[in-house]
């Protein structure tokens, strides 16, 4: 008898968050490369339930809108093997026996100064229960993993780096937003987060007077209230909120932008980074925390975070990109080595490894 994986999609309940888009990606893999009959195991999806049946008849499903499951885990049947692919899930196996892989994206929140304290502590805690539990860690960047070794007692287990895979976007559908841009315009994509500084860029576009710049995301927060405030106050009237835009926007956006800008200082891994990169566009990036990492040779880094040094990287590299076209290709290329193709052959080997 196939030994059981079972596989944590619970977030596919929100796919305007990044772990919705990586837990949709796992189902379209899984339904385009799993076949019951040849693999290793049997694979179980936890998803919600609107999502039963979506990734087609070769894995089985498990209901992740279960009000028993979701508070008392004792309702769960029994897996030889358990990935929560991401380290704040709500579920995680009961049994003593499964093995468990714990995938860790970031420990942000221990870093952040915007964190409340009681909120560090109660997912501290959190994290530190599911190390402890855990068979094997998977870290999403070297900065991730390096953090963690550092700041929690890992009890020597096995602990592995496994990219985040970064969907291929420059084959879908483009479709222009309803707030047609004004171009030329740059462009930054994040949920409005105080760690994500688009503060920053409204001091940033003043000394930009002939360019525009687009915010996509989800604005409709308190720091995204404040953004809209110092707009209004200042009469920053080339900075634009589009607030959270569809897959298809978002194609468009990024490949009719003139550069993309991402100055957050917390990122475990910082997927739009790359996804600009697809679509060959200079990007402009902080250099904190894991984007030094991700961005690689690629990117353009800000030393320092104050518009007039903001303002002078990109005066002093923009021109020059566009003026030598292989740095796109050679963009182009550094993206593709995040493929979803790769991520999943280094995750079915721990899965293949650990139902031995």
């Amino acid at each position: 008898m196939k030994k059981r994986v079972l596989v944590d999609l619970a977030t596919l309940d929100d796919l305007y968050h990044g772990y919705g888009q990586i837990s949709m990606n796992y189902g379209k893999y899984f339904k385009a490369h799993y076949k019951r009959a040849t693999a290793a195991y049997e694979l179980t999806l936890l998803v919600p339930k609107n999502f039963i049946g979506a990734f087609g008849n070769e894995v089985k499903y498990i209901s992740s809108s279960n009000w028993l499951r979701r508070h008392c885990r004792y309702y769960f049947p029994k897996f030889d093997v358990w990935h929560s692919i991401h380290h704040m899930s709500r579920f995680k196996p009961y049994s003593g026996t499964t093995k468990y892989i714990y995938t860790i994206h970031d420990i942000n929140f221990m870093l952040s100064e915007y964190e409340a304290t009681n909120k560090v502590e109660q997912n501290t805690r959190r994290v530190a229960r599911n190390i402890d539990k855990a068979t094997i860690l998977v870290a999403i960047s070297n900065f991730t993993k390096r953090e963690i070794s550092e700041r929690f007692d890992i009890k020597g287990k096995p602990f592995e780096m496994i990219y985040n895979g970064v969907e291929l976007l420059t084959d879908k559908t483009a479709v222009k937003p309803k707030q047609s841009p004004k171009m030329p315009f740059f462009l930054s994509i994040s949920a409005f987060r105080e760690k994500k500084n688009f503060h920053l860029l409204l001091d940033l576009m003043k000394l930009f007077p002939d360019k525009n710049l687009y915010l996509a995301g989800n604005d409709n927060t308190e720091y995204g209230t404040f953004i809209k405030q110092r707009i209004a106050s200042e009469g920053i009237d080339n900075v634009h909120l589009l607030g959270k835009v569809s897959e298809e926007e978002k194609v468009w956006l990024y490949a009719n932008c003139e550069a993309f800008l991402f100055p957050s200082t917390f990122e475990g891994f910082g997927l739009p980074v790359i996804e600009a990169m697809q679509f060959g566009k200079p990007v402009f990036s902080s250099k904190e925390t894991s984007l030094k990492e991700i961005g690689g040779s690629c990117a353009y880094f800000w030393d320092t975070l104050t518009p007039q040094a903001m303002k002078q990287v990109i005066d002093d590299n923009i021109d020059n990109f566009y003026l030598t076209p292989e740095l796109a290709d050679i963009e182009r290329r550094y993206a593709e080595t995040f493929s979803y193709k790769t991520h999943f052959e280094q995750y079915e080997a721990i899965y293949s490894k650990l139902v031995q």
